[in-house]
């Protein structure tokens, strides 16, 4: 195709003496493949344009473009010209990688960011799987990605949730063995509610929750720390356990606000008071001057609060990777918190302007009455992946995490990103819809046709005249590198999953009207088979998607 742009733009010089840039784009295949409306920039820029304005000139230059790989070239309209392709280039373009694996940069996302000593929720999920897809696209474009984690090992909801645990334990920590480890996620969730409940409702308990979290720094008693690094070591086991049932690859490293206190809280001290100024003993940041809200980042009592902790972290993953582009994906009620944080990083340290991003989400919001949790506050994870296998089962299937991982990915990522979700389970498990199964069950249908044949007798078939159905699906199966290409562009894998949907829903049509196995074109219908089910599977790995051979 780029030959085809640059053949029209050196026949534009030489009969316009002009310069311009032709990009092809798709087209209805009623009209042909491709078609171009350079002959309406044109019509502006010549001096002495033809009478018939457009349409003339790009008559004139359908008379005298010629490439083997072009079938046909007409006028249409105003002036576009519509390309039809020989079916041999057409075919070629099933075979087109991707056009931007040649960054040679360096990246580093958060792909996830659950706290300990609280649960793992659909929301953690959301924005996990988001993280991790953005991180895959990344990837494809060559450049050197480093996931990497970032969670709450100190402050307040420690002390929330140690209030609770204390009371629990009441100084035999032993009891804590009695929590199952599959009951050890919902054991969290309720200690940091009762937790949370007591602060807002008993001034008591909101003194003594305070101090619990001036622990958390410190763990200095016995029995706090005990409990702590217990509970400490679930929350990972918990999150580790979780986020690789999700489908995300593991991180190279993870990053602790304890790590990350000290370093922001110097950062904002040595930049006292040419970005930070003092606000009744506090150290404040004038946000609002930059598009944010004025924010504290060291508290009256010296410590360092959020924002302080994010800035540290900012320094510490710009020394452990030096990143082009350092990636934060949070949900969109961050945004003007990010804007802040961002600002005050890059005055502080001026080599890391525009090094660091926030990408911000929409919420996952479940249809009326299709679930519920068992516990009220809080979907968690674990109930999640039961609730979706429990509808599979019902559907006859036979759900595994890779299967459940699907369903939510797919759910997830189908929506362009800062869109909200409205996760459906009954949509969600189907194999008639727009859903993961559906995809799943596309690919491992298309391997089994695979195992009925001789793949190898189809390897030609990309030199063989196409019918027209055939042609329909071959074009489908060629646009993956573009879809691809503007997905990782953007960073928005909604892309991908929308066209495997409609690539699968092309091929489905093919396969009702046209035998494969049997036919006398069995071979050439084989080796398309086969390009159709390697373009699914690059598109749903690609989404962090398993694509089963058997289903």
């Amino acid at each position: 195709m780029q030959q085809i742009e640059e053949l029209i733009n050196n026949l534009v010089k030489s009969l316009y003496d002009v310069e311009v840039a032709t990009k092809l784009t798709r087209t209805d295949e009623k009209f042909g493949d491709f078609t171009s409306n350079v002959a309406l920039q044109l019509a502006s820029k010549l001096p002495n344009p033809p009478a018939d304005g457009p349409r003339a000139i790009a008559q004139q230059i359908v008379d005298n473009l010629a490439h083997e790989s072009i079938a046909k070239a007409e006028v249409a309209g105003p002036g576009f010209i519509n390309l039809t392709l020989s079916d041999q280039a057409l075919a070629m373009l099933t075979r087109q990688p991707l056009a931007l694996q040649r960054q040679d940069s360096t990246v580093v996302i958060e792909t996830n960011n659950p706290n300990p000593f609280k649960a793992m929720h659909i929301g953690h999920a959301f924005n996990a799987i988001i993280a991790d897809t953005i991180a895959n696209l990344l990837e494809a474009s060559g450049a050197h990605t480093y996931r990497v984690s970032y969670h709450g090992d100190v402050g307040l909801h420690v002390g929330k949730s140690m209030y609770s645990l204390l009371k629990f334990v009441d100084g035999d920590v032993g009891r804590l063995a009695d929590v199952a480890e599959d009951e050890r996620n919902v054991f969290m969730a309720r200690m940091y509610a009762e937790g949370a409940r007591a602060y807002k409702e008993n001034e008591a308990a909101k003194a003594e929750i305070e101090s619990l979290a001036k622990q958390s720094f410190t763990r200095g008693d016995a029995v706090y720390a005990q409990v702590y690094e217990t509970v400490f070591d679930w929350s990972f086991e918990q999150i580790d356990s979780m986020v690789a049932r999700l489908g995300n690859k593991p991180t190279s490293q993870r990053f602790l606000e304890s790590d990350a206190e000290l370093r922001g809280v110097k950062i904002v001290k040595d930049n006292v008071p040419k970005v930070f100024q003092e606000s009744d003993g506090a150290l404040m940041f004038k946000g609002s001057d930059y598009g944010s809200f004025d924010n504290v980042f060291v508290g009256k009592n010296g410590n360092g609060l959020y924002a302080a902790r994010d800035l540290g972290l900012m320094q510490l993953k710009n020394e452990q990777y030096h990143p082009h582009r350092s990636y934060i994906v949070t949900a969109e009620e961050q945004r003007a918190y990010f804007v802040g944080v961002i600002a005050a990083a890059e005055l502080c340290i001026p080599a890391m302007h525009g090094q660091t991003l926030n990408i911000t989400t929409g919420t996952v919001k479940l249809a009326s009455g299709k679930m519920s949790s068992r516990d009220g506050d809080v979907l968690d994870i674990a109930w999640l992946f039961h609730q979706v296998a429990e509808a599979i089962k019902a559907r006859g299937g036979e759900p595994d995490d890779q299967l459940v991982a699907g369903v939510l990915r797919y759910e997830f990522l189908k929506v362009r990103i800062g869109g909200d979700v409205v996760f459906d389970i009954n949509e969600a498990v189907s194999l008639q819809g727009n859903s993961g199964p559906y995809l799943q069950y596309a690919h491992a249908r298309a391997r089994s046709i695979l195992l009925k044949g001789h793949v190898d007798a189809g390897q030609d078939w990309q030199q063989q005249q196409l019918e027209k159905d055939e042609r329909t699906l071959v074009r489908k199966i060629g646009e993956y590198a573009e879809v691809a290409d503007l997905a990782i562009g953007e960073l928005m894998p909604h892309h991908v999953a929308n066209y495997l949907y409609e690539l699968a829903q092309t091929f489905n049509r093919f396969y009702e009207g046209n035998r494969v196995i049997g036919d006398a074109r069995q071979s050439q219908r084989l080796g398309l088979v086969a390009a159709y089910a390697n373009t699914l599977k690059c598109g749903m790995e690609l989404l962090g998607m398993h694509a089963p051979d058997v289903m």
